[in-house]
């Protein structure tokens, strides 16, 4: 089994010690060395599984773990930490970790760990297209389809209509909005979010995306 392993770990010894042992068994591997770099590398969804750290200095192992599961990084993420108590471990498991391991650790089991969480990534069926009654969007051809018509998108549209699509029912502010589809470069005080909604709703009915007055939009 073959796979890129993203490590984040600050020290340098442990990252050293997983790294030689992960490339031994015929995987690639980065090291993120901060979690500054860590969130940036997960977001880029090149990886197939993140050996992550909690303790790392910029932005810490939750906050990372947060921010993937929020803009739907689906990649399998193994905790490796010094911290073993039961509150940690429930935190890091609810907020989206796949497995926990507390240091000091053996190699062998964070093996087992990682070829059976790629093997699990590997069976779960990837989903293609997200659906709303008559919508629907193809996640590998970025386009729309409404009614049978192809519509054309643009690379914001795309992204804001597939959390649309990833969260029926729920009503979005226009933070969360900012930040799934603007990242961090974003002023809080734009009405871009407002422009690009109007945009959709010309593109595939202005019906398909609901104002929630004072809170944000929704897609019913």
């Amino acid at each position: 089994m073959t796979g890129r392993i993203l490590i984040a770990e600050d020290e340098e010894r442990i990252a050293r010690f997983v790294e030689k042992g992960l490339r031994a068994n015929g995987f690639t591997t980065s090291v993120a060395p901060d979690g500054t770099t860590a969130l940036d590398w997960t977001m880029t969804g090149s990886f197939d599984l993140v050996v992550l750290d909690i303790g790392l200095p910029g932005k810490d192992g939750f906050t990372i773990l947060r921010t993937m599961r929020e803009a739907h990084v689906t990649t399998p993420v193994i905790v490796l930490t010094a911290r073993d108590s039961v509150r940690d471990t429930v935190a890091g498991l609810e907020g989206g970790a796949d497995d926990w391991m507390t240091k000091p650790f053996r190699f062998e089991e964070l093996l087992a760990r990682v070829r059976l969480r790629l093997r699990s990534a590997a069976r779960a069926p990837e989903v293609t297209v997200l659906r709303s009654a008559d919508l629907a969007l193809d996640l590998r051809t970025r386009r729309a389809q409404v009614q049978g018509r192809t519509v054309d998108l643009t690379a914001r549209e795309f992204v804001l209509l597939e959390m649309f699509l990833r969260h029926p029912g729920q009503v979005l502010s226009r933070e969360q909005i900012l930040s799934h589809v603007w990242g961090y470069d974003f002023d809080p005080g734009s009405n871009i979010v407002d422009v690009y909604v109007r945009a959709l709703r010309r593109k595939l009915g202005a019906h398909r995306v609901e104002t929630v007055r004072g809170m944000g939009y929704r897609m019913p």
